[in-house]
């Protein structure tokens, strides 16, 4: 019942890196990190509305395992949670290469 999250650091560099020297620039590397962002903001709202859809099941009483509440809201915080440092450490690396000098 309990899902695997799939937000290991090897999987995302195995993503935006290329395989071979083809000469993939920094457009494609960039979309590709976009595409990667955007799904992972997909995964996390739907975690958000499974946590949602069971919280209402758990208020209304049709939910018998509160397990699964709990899991659900935990895996759900973790997700918000990388999300938020994940932007955090854009917005920094932008503001550093903003600060460098040419």
């Amino acid at each position: 019942m309990i899902d695997k999250i799939n937000y290991s650091p090897i999987n995302i560099m195995s993503s935006i890196t290329p395989k071979d020297n083809t000469g993939e620039g920094a457009d494609e590397l960039g979309k590709k990190f976009g595409s990667f962002l955007n799904d992972a903001m997909t995964n996390l709202n739907v975690q958000q509305k499974q946590v949602d859809q069971l919280n209402e099941s758990f208020i209304k009483g049709e939910l018998s395992d509160v397990h699964q509440l709990t899991i659900a809201s935990e895996k759900a915080s973790l997700g918000l949670e990388l999300t938020v440092q994940v932007r955090n450490k854009v917005l920094e690396a932008y503001q550093e290469i903003m600060r460098m000098q040419l």
